[in-house]
């Protein structure tokens, strides 16, 4: 399987790593890159073939993953519209609707279909990611294995049932890490409130978080049973929980995924003028 990445900017670097920590073959795999020492040092870490642009040789894939940013992706893809010969094609830019990319990438009379939108969030940069996809019903199963194989590179996958949830995809996942930061930052200022050096308070916010993580993605038991597991009627973690609910936490932080949700459903109508 030839791959041919448009971009190699972090979260293409991520995926070509990962790629090749899993047995794909680096001379499979080639970078389209504008600037020359991107080039060289894709070319020098990866050994991966590079281009400067989306010529006939970068073109001569089974693959090819769109990875630049949503608001350049339409010029980008100006030079090749109604050229591909059926490949599959994997974009990895937000907000961007398989209706528009496959107007961009083909004709208006004739739209490029074999679509995958991901949603990729940050910590796939360490490997740790989780990423929504979601395929243009044109897309076989050989094709969702494919596109499942690049993107598992980084993380664990889920796949949307309906275009609209990559939104939803975005909301929770693609967002959600800054919301993980928040609360860490939150827990670090109540340490140092309550005596400890930023340092300590620091180490014992993220471990915290850390470990309950793994925790909660390792039990049996949901993250509700685990909540009441750690809490002890009449004890600190009650105390602490209905403070949390007194404030109107949880309400909170469900509106706020859907203010992202919405944001990113905007975001796609934004985008996806012509």
């Amino acid at each position: 399987m030839k791959i041919t990445f448009l971009g190699g900017g972090n979260m293409a670097s991520a995926l070509i790593g990962g790629m090749i920590e899993r047995g794909f073959a680096a001379t499979d795999i080639a970078v389209v890159e504008l600037g020359e020492q991107a080039r060289a040092a894709l070319a020098a870490r990866f050994g991966v073939g590079v281009h400067a642009s989306l010529d006939a040789a970068a073109l001569a894939c089974d693959v090819l993953v769109l990875a630049v940013k949503p608001q350049q992706m339409k010029a980008a893809l100006a030079p090749i519209a109604g050229r591909l010969q059926g490949q599959l094609v994997i974009s990895i830019a937000a907000g961007l609707r398989l209706a528009d990319l496959g107007r961009w990438l083909g004709t208006p009379e004739q739209p490029h279909a074999r679509v995958v939108r991901c949603m990729p969030n940050i910590p796939a940069l360490i490997g740790c990611g989780v990423t929504g996809l979601y395929a243009d019903p044109s897309v076989d199963e050989t094709g969702r294995a494919a596109a499942e194989r690049i993107l598992a590179a980084v993380g664990s996958t889920v796949w949307a049932t309906e275009e609209g949830q990559i939104d939803a995809v975005t909301a929770i996942s693609g967002s959600g890490p800054a919301y993980v930061f928040h609360f860490i930052e939150a827990l670090e200022s109540a340490g140092c409130a309550l005596g400890f050096d930023q340092a300590s308070a620091r180490r014992l916010a993220i471990d915290t978080v850390l470990g309950a993580a793994r925790l909660a993605a390792s039990a049996e038991d949901s993250p509700a049973v685990l909540r009441q597991k750690v809490t002890s009627k009449g004890g600190t973690t009650e105390a602490a929980l209905a403070s949390l609910a007194a404030s109107g936490w949880h309400d909170a932080l469900v509106e706020a995924v859907r203010a992202a949700e919405a944001r990113g459903r905007a975001l796609g109508e934004e985008l996806g003028k012509d």
